[in-house]
């Protein structure tokens, strides 16, 4: 790989990873926009190399996709209860799961999450907002109930 396709591949990753991009026309222009002179086909096989594929409309990275669905399995099979306060959320797990939903929501990269503490039958969750803890809590029961 030379260096130009690595420096293109950066700016492909951080338009993906901070924009929802639902047409690789958009990443052409973007690109573009960053001094990258490319074409679809290109792009196209950036994307394939880099693990990225399209998931719900937008394009993702396929370890994100993974994580998520790991995500929802970890919450709708172990989490028993929610909880929030302030930007406090706690998780109520049966002893010994808390650490499985913890790494789950860690690896998920979750927007919103400062870090998680598990216990053995407890995950506490700082959201970074100070009253984020609801808005968190939902989101979480959301995911939980899609599996």
């Amino acid at each position: 790989m030379t260096a130009d396709t690595a420096s293109r591949r950066r700016a492909l990753r951080r338009m993906i990873e901070e924009n929802l991009i639902s047409s690789q026309a958009e990443l052409v222009y973007g690109l573009h926009q960053q001094g990258f002179d490319v074409t679809q086909a290109t792009v196209s096989r950036d994307l394939g190399a880099m693990g990225v594929l399209k998931n719900g409309g937008h394009y993702r990275f396929r370890r994100a996709i993974h994580a998520d669905a790991h995500l929802a399995r970890a919450i709708g099979e172990y989490v028993q209860s929610f909880a929030s306060s302030g930007n406090l959320v706690i998780l109520k797990t049966p002893p010994g799961a808390a650490q499985v939903v913890a790494a789950a929501i860690d690896g998920s990269q979750m927007e919103g999450v400062l870090g998680s503490v598990a216990g053995d039958d407890t995950v506490l969750l700082v959201a970074a907002e100070p009253g984020g803890g609801l808005d968190l809590k939902n989101r979480l029961e959301l995911i939980g109930d899609t599996r």
